[in-house]
C-alpha cells in the first residue's frame, strides 16, 4: 500500500507521541521536577513546551509574556515557548501529561484528515518556509529531543533508534556543512570526516571551498582525495546531544567514544560550532 509523505509524517509523529505520553502517564509526581539537560526546563516544563507548540498550530494564541526575563531565552522563539511553560507552572505534572496527551490524539486526528494538497503548502516554520509536511517533521524532531531530555532526566531510556532518532540524525547532518563552512570557516581545500557510530550511524564528509561571492562554504562529498584534514568520531547519542545543545564541547570531546584525528584544533572549533538546534 502506498503511503504519502504526509501519512508517514503523521506515523512518525505519533510514534514519538505515544512514546512521549506513555512516559509520562508512569512518572511520580516529584518526577516532574528534576532538572533536564534542556537549559531552564524540568522534566514538567518538557511537556508543557510540546503543548505549546502544537496549541499553536491549532491556532491558539499564546499565554501572556512572563514579567521577569529568563536567563535561558535567547531569542523571539525561545520567549514564545517560554510563555506556555510559564503558564503551567502552576499545575501538577499529571495535568500536564492529560493535556498532552489528549492534544496528541486532537493534533493527529487532524493531521489525517488533511489531503495530499494541504500537506504541500508552504509556510512559515523553525527552518523558513517550507511545505507543511516538512514541518511536521521539525515537530517529529523536536518532540523526540524532548522526549530524550525526560528520559535522560527520569533514567528511563527508551525511544531509541525509531523515527523520531532517524529524522533526528537526518536534520542534524543535515546542517554539519553549514557548521563547517560557515561557522568554522577554515581555508578552502580543508576536507572534514564525520563519522557517527550506531544503528543508524553515518559517515558525513565534507569538502570546502568557496562560493561565487567568495565566500567559505562546505559540502558533502561522496569521496574525501587522500586523508582528510580532520576527522571525529562519535557515538549516536553524543552527536545528537551536543548537535541539540545539551552537552558541552568538552563533555563531546571528552565521551569514551569520541575520537579525533588529523587537526586537533579544527576538530575542537567543529566541536564547539556544532549547536544547530533553535
Amino acid at each position: 500500500m502506498h503511503r504519502s509523505r504526509g501519512d508517514l509524517a503523521a506515523d512518525g509523529l505519533e510514534e514519538v507521541w505515544s512514546s512521549l505520553g506513555t512516559l509520562g502517564e508512569s512518572l511520580a509526581p516529584a518526577q516532574f521536577d528534576l532538572a533536564t539537560e534542556c537549559p531552564g526546563w524540568t522534566v514538567k516544563d518538557q511537556f508543557s513546551h510540546v503543548i505549546g507548540t502544537e496549541l499553536l498550530l491549532e491556532g491558539a494564541g499564546a499565554p501572556p509574556t512572563p514579567g521577569e526575563p529568563v536567563a535561558h531565552v535567547r531569542n523571539d522563539l525561545g520567549a514564545l515557548n517560554e510563555t506556555f511553560v510559564e503558564a503551567r507552572r502552576d499545575l501538577s505534572g499529571a495535568a500536564v501529561v492529560a493535556e498532552f496527551v489528549a492534544l496528541a490524539d486532537r493534533r493527529l486526528d487532524a493531521l489525517r484528515d488533511l489531503d495530499d494538497e494541504a500537506w504541500e503548502v508552504l509556510g512559515p516554520s523553525p527552518i523558513g518556509m517550507v511545505p507543511y509536511v516538512d514541518y511536521m517533521g521539525v515537530r517529529t524532531f523536536d518532540s523526540w529531543v524532548h522526549e530524550q531530555d525526560v528520559r535522560r532526566a527520569v533514567a528511563r531510556p527508551g525511544g531509541r533508534d525509531g523515527v523520531g532518532e532517524r529524522v533526528t540524525l537526518d536534520r542534524m547532518e543535515a546542517s554539519m556543512p553549514y557548521v563547517l563552512g560557515r561557522r568554522v570557516a577554515p581555508e578552502p581545500g580543508t576536507t572534514f570526516q564525520l563519522d557517527v557510530a550506531g544503528r543508524m550511524g553515518r559517515t558525513v564528509q565534507l569538502a570546502v571551498s568557496l562560493d561565487g561571492d567568495g565566500r567559505r562554504r562546505a559540502a558533502a562529498t561522496p569521496v574525501i582525495d587522500g586523508v582528510p584534514t580532520a576527522a571525529l568520531r562519535l557515538d549516536q547519542e553524543t552527536f545528537v546531544r551536543r548537535a541539540c545543545g545539551r552537552i558541552s564541547a568538552d563533555e563531546a570531546l571528552g565521551a569514551s567514544a569520541t575520537a579525533a584525528m588529523g587537526d586537533r584544533a579544527l576538530v575542537e572549533s567543529f566541536v564547539d560550532q556544532m549547536v544547530v538546534m533553535v
